[in-house]
């Protein structure tokens, strides 16, 4: 029986040399941590098996890294950012190509596609939207693409802001909430949020990388 190769190849699938070698006949691209066909249709289980080589399945794939596999960037950000309920058991995690941390997150947080834990757009917007070391400009542009994607979204994130309890940065989050659904029906010579996505996280990554020290949080089981 001929078994099927994963979309998303690594070196688990297939030796680098055979990965190295069918790039350079034209077959494979590299995307992330992943080796991909070049004909494999963008969709959202691609991207979150593209995101899941870098890491175990135990992990859930948030923030940034959720933004992507739900169609608000353009490229995987680097590092990839993953998260694990605070009630997981899981060992230390010590990888400078992750970012790892623990959340509080219900079940109803979080979806599988293609296979993979992902926080939901909901969950991932709200994320983003109180990540105090991430620029305004980046914040509000990656948020603005999901907007476009759902007229529901706006709604339930607003909600869920408002009613959180002692919520850090409540007031902040707002505010670039407000700002991202302006930002959402802008449109500037043609080009709308999700097109100006990608040179908004290239800026935002310079400050992002600088501020990672503050940034990452180890996950220790105590």
């Amino acid at each position: 029986m001929v078994t099927r190769l994963p979309s998303a190849l690594g070196t688990d699938d297939l030796s680098i040399a055979e990965l190295c070698a069918a790039r350079l006949d034209g077959e494979l691209h590299r995307i992330g941590d992943a080796w991909v066909p070049i004909d494999e249709p963008d969709l959202p289980a691609f991207r979150a098996q593209v995101v899941a080589k870098a890491a175990s399945r135990s992990l859930v794939v948030e923030r940034m890294s959720a933004a992507w596999v739900h169609g608000a960037l353009h490229a995987p950000p680097r590092p990839a950012q993953f998260c694990v309920p605070m009630a997981a058991r899981i060992a230390v995690i010590s990888d400078p190509t992750l970012e790892v941390r623990e959340v509080r997150l219900t079940p109803s947080e979080i979806e599988t596609i293609g296979g993979i834990r992902c926080t939901t757009p909901v969950r991932t917007a709200f994320d983003l939207l109180r990540d105090m070391t991430t620029m305004d400009s980046v914040v509000i542009t990656v948020v603005a693409a999901m907007l476009q994607q759902s007229n529901t979204l706006d709604r339930l994130v607003r909600d869920r802001l408002v009613s959180a309890a002692r919520l850090p940065h409540k007031a902040r989050a707002l505010s670039r909430l407000d700002s991202a659904v302006a930002h959402a029906v802008d449109v500037v010579d043609g080009v709308d949020a999700a097109d100006r996505v990608q040179h908004a996280v290239e800026v935002g990554r310079v400050a992002h990388l600088e501020d990672e020290s503050t940034q990452r949080e180890p996950v220790v089981r105590g």
